[in-house]
């Protein structure tokens, strides 16, 4: 029987100082990957930035991946260059992001074209870069801790079988389709149509969260996408695993079956559940008898997520089932280090990905589009319909409204989720991978367009306005401060809720009258001091981007009861703007308790 591994890094090989094989294959082994059996048909492969003006700076980046593997003052400087550049970016295009629903890592693949080689030519990425590798693999892994880490489990539960219905025909019945139409009309042999297949189905929940913001999105269609965005990558990786060990040749017989198993679906899982359980249980004892730093529990969730997925590599399991099992057990454990990774260390999370896109977008990503032909056109249509057709025959027996299923059919993007799926079997060595992430890249680059655009036209005003009927719902995450308004002019009883930053709120003077200051850390326990009725609208605010910190707080008020909790998109800039006026501290108590 065949030895099959579902783990990603091999057996760690000695670094060649000087003599040996060639440079970058040591650096890969060093970095922990496997050296790609497709080499060379894709582009140069190395990572590097180089200049059209001077040699001495290109052969210098080169020698990153030269005999001796190693980074120069200079190659350094010029990678923390372009890691600087993605945050700035980042921070500088934020609000216009954010205001217009342009899709954010369109960006990020311009940002990536214009530095690639059909650009300015400094940025140089090849499918054997051993730091392509290495962030790929970061950045799969913390997507899918933070799918698990952004889990209400409860949600889950009480939803088990729309969650059902999603993960289980609605993803595997896209799956098949694309997989026939990959073996039938690609030409490729069943593993690697299976493959690709289970890449492409993947929604890609960076692309998704802008829309999942949007107040007016009604609640059934919210609720069904982020649970396909949070879970379907976990159901898909096991179908990648498995078909690459049917692809890889075997002189030795079959797959070991059982081996195959336990490695998936004991070793992995059971690695990341151990740590992450260790993990809490430190932590917990230390926050109680030491005290900890807020900020500083995102980073140690981070650490948690690298310590399971090496945990499993070490054990020969994967280590990415490993990272989504330890972001779902602390899930379970600690809900308030789940709050602050939200509040914190997911935009940590998200400039690794951000970065990823920069690099694909160099080259990669376009490689695929010299491969445009009447079969690859035909595979195209039929991989971005599959998902809505399959969703919408499997929804159609739910209690869910037409609307509202077309929006959740239709709302699939796929993006980073895919390409790093795909990534998986070219950095295993698998024949063939390469030209799979080829294909991928065009239906993501196609994808990326189609649905950037749809989700730009669903936030703006004028389709706000053609749904105002369904904005107000029973209990969403997100209200505008005009609603906010509205309700307290019509009676109804609103409790607003301070909720920012501890510095925000320290450095400010001032506060909203009959507004009640929460703990950041355990807000359901100031509401329960206050009194806060459970039937009552809790409008929670913060100055953060995005809601982060009013919409975990909300997230754990509506876990303990308070169904109506809600952020206030915009935060206490946009209730000024909607005319609460503000007074100092010293002429209000911002702490008062709630009324009966």
């Amino acid at each position: 029987m065949r030895n099959v591994m579902t783990r990603v890094l091999p057996d760690p090989a000695p670094a060649k100082m000087s003599i040996g094989p060639p440079g970058w294959t040591t650096a890969s082994r060093c970095s922990g990957f496997r050296e790609s059996r497709s080499r060379g048909s894709m582009g140069n492969p190395y990572c590097g930035i180089s200049t059209g003006r001077t040699r001495r700076l290109s052969s210098t980046l080169l020698r990153m991946n030269g005999a001796a593997g190693l980074v120069t003052t200079e190659s350094l400087a010029a990678m923390l260059a372009l890691i600087g550049a993605v945050i700035a970016v980042s921070a500088l295009l934020s609000g216009l992001v954010e205001r217009s629903n342009f899709p954010q890592v369109a960006v990020f693949l311009l940002l990536g074209a214009v530095l690639g080689p059909a650009g300015l030519g400094v940025l140089h990425v090849g499918l054997d870069s051993p730091v392509l590798r290495v962030v790929a693999t970061l950045s799969l892994a913390l997507v899918l801790f933070t799918d698990a880490l952004s889990l209400n489990l409860r949600e889950v539960r009480k939803n088990l079988t729309l969650a059902g219905a999603i993960l289980g025909p609605g993803t595997l019945l896209a799956t098949a389709a694309m997989g026939f139409a990959g073996h039938y009309i690609l030409g490729l042999s069943p593993a690697l149509a299976a493959i690709l297949a289970a890449a492409l189905a993947s929604t890609d929940p960076v692309l998704l969260r802008g829309l999942l913001r949007r107040p007016h999105l009604p609640s059934s269609a919210r609720l069904s996408l982020r649970l396909e965005s949070g879970l379907n990558d976990v159901v898909l990786l096991p179908v990648v695993l498995v078909a690459m060990t049917f692809a890889a040749p075997s002189s030795e017989g079959g797959v070991s079956v059982p081996k195959l198993l336990m490695q998936m679906l004991v070793l992995g899982p059971g690695a990341g559940v151990a740590v992450a359980a260790v993990s809490v249980w430190t932590l917990d004892y230390v926050r109680k008898n030491v005290g900890i730093r807020r900020d500083y529990e995102s980073i140690y969730s981070l650490g948690v997520c690298l310590a399971a997925f090496a945990a499993a590599e070490a054990l020969h399991g994967s280590g990415f089932l490993a990272a989504f099992a330890a972001g779902v057990t602390i899930s379970a454990l600690d809900v308030e280090l789940c709050d602050c990774f939200q509040e914190y260390g997911e935009t940590t999370a998200e400039l690794l990905l951000l970065f990823t896109f920069v690099l694909l977008g160099a080259s990669l990503i376009w490689s695929g589009l010299s491969l445009l032909g009447s079969a690859l056109v035909a595979f195209l249509v039929l991989a971005l319909a599959a998902r809505p057709l399959s969703l919408m025959l499997t929804l159609k027996p739910l209690r869910i409204d037409d609307r509202s299923r077309a929006i959740i059919a239709w709302f699939g993007p796929r993006g980073l989720s895919t390409l790093l799926l795909v990534l998986v079997p070219v950095f295993g060595g698998t024949p063939g991978a390469d030209r799979l992430f080829q294909y991928a890249s065009v239906v993501v680059l196609f994808s990326v367009a189609i649905h950037g655009v749809s989700i730009m036209a669903f936030g703006s005003k004028r389709f706000q306005g053609a749904t105002e009927p369904e904005a107000v719902v029973e209990s969403p995450e997100s209200v505008t401060a005009e609603q906010v308004r509205a309700w307290m002019d019509g009676g109804e009883y609103v409790q607003l809720a301070d909720v920012r930053s501890t510095s925000a709120f320290a450095d400010s003077d001032l506060v909203l009258p009959n507004s009640v200051r929460l703990d950041l850390g355990r807000p359901e326990v100031d509401a329960e001091r206050h009194g806060f009725p459970k039937e009552a609208w809790i409008a929670l605010y913060c100055t953060c981007p995005n809601e982060k910190t009013s919409l975990a707080a909300a997230d754990r008020l509506r876990r303990r009861g308070w169904l109506r909790a809600v952020a206030v998109v915009g935060g206490w800039d946009a209730l000024v703007a909607a005319g609460f006026e503000p007074v100092t501290k010293s002429g209000v108590n911002a702490t008062s308790a709630a009324p009966a």
